[in-house]
């Protein structure tokens, strides 16, 4: 800004006022995403520049966490959703192939094997360890999942599809043995109270890598060097996000799945906080997408920038 001169200046807020009027027009006529979060790129790029840029500070990082990773996940839920129909898929295919076919269930594992499993080895797992330990672990499990499932996105999305699907073949696995020996109250019990959240978890972070994924195949106008890194851009504030959710459902995968309390408490406990975060990210992202907002962490000065009860890219023209 500083090597500007004053006529540079003055044509740079003109072209800014100029690009935030094409995004209102095309958004409100032309109805291609890959240009509306083109311009939207550009015009948080100018604002940082008219307005000012942001501080680094705490404000910054609950904006992120607030704003971006809302609108973000919002911006990915096609993928979201075809990452966790994938998973659910592998999981109900191989849970009722070896509920109703017992030859299926044979194959699985020896006798003996099956029967430890179901009665002592599954119960004990969540036990096995002190709460604080136990939690750490599983975190750092769950986040590595996550991590995987989003950053292998990048080559065109096929170790994601793998990821997804490979963990819900295990899930089926685990429901299977206990559906074919009809004990499926505790299979259920068990995973449930943390499974929500942490199953919520692992198809956003699928289906941001799915999204990178596409970027590479589908670029649109865009050079795929250009999309991916807008797409990274924004899915990087989603991995971010993610650390907080896969935190949360560490704990209660430590503290509530094995706490001795009636099934119907440890459940709803569990099922409360999948609630309640879930309704607080799609209602805020959905708000935050029709006021133009993406997830990209540079759109941020506009949701400031922006005059009180105003879609924050509407400027007017002089």
């Amino acid at each position: 800004m500083r090597r500007l001169s004053s006529d540079e200046l003055d044509e740079l807020v003109r072209l800014h006022l100029r690009v935030s009027n094409h995004l209102v027009t095309a958004r409100g006529m032309a109805h291609d995403e890959d240009l509306t979060a083109y311009l939207s790129m550009v015009v948080a790029r100018s604002s940082a520049l008219v307005h000012g840029t942001r501080p680094r500070s705490l404000r910054t990082l609950l904006d992120a966490l607030m704003v971006s990773f809302p609108a973000a996940v919002w911006h990915a839920r096609i993928g979201i959703v075809v990452s966790a129909a994938l998973f659910v898929v592998g999981a109900l295919s191989v849970g009722a192939w070896l509920t109703f076919s017992e030859s299926a269930l044979q194959a699985s594992a020896p006798a003996d094997v099956r029967q430890a499993y179901v009665e002592r080895e599954f119960v004990e797992y969540y036990s096995s360890e002190p709460a604080v330990t136990f939690a750490a672990r599983v975190f750092t499990n769950n986040a590595g999942v996550g991590a995987l499932a989003w950053g292998s996105g990048v080559l065109f999305g096929v170790p994601t599809l793998a990821i997804l699907l490979l963990n819900g073949v295990n899930v089926g696995l685990a429901g299977g043995l206990f559906h074919a020996v009809g004990d499926a109250g505790t299979f259920w019990g068990l995973i449930l109270p943390h499974g929500l959240l942490e199953l919520t978890a692992v198809f956003v972070a699928g289906g941001a890598g799915l999204r990178l994924g596409w970027s590479v195949i589908a670029p649109g106008d865009r050079t795929r060097r250009a999309s991916l890194r807008d797409e990274g851009r924004r899915s990087i504030v989603i991995v971010g996000g993610l650390v907080v959710v896969f935190l949360i459902a560490g704990v209660l995968e430590a503290f509530v799945t094995p706490a001795p309390w009636p099934t119907s408490l440890r459940v709803g406990t569990g099922a409360a906080v999948w609630v309640a975060l879930s309704t607080w990210v799609i209602a805020t992202g959905r708000s935050l997408a029709a006021r133009g907002l993406t997830g990209a962490p540079n759109e941020l000065p506009l949701l400031r920038s922006a005059p009180p009860h105003q879609p924050p890219d509407v400027f007017v023209s002089r």
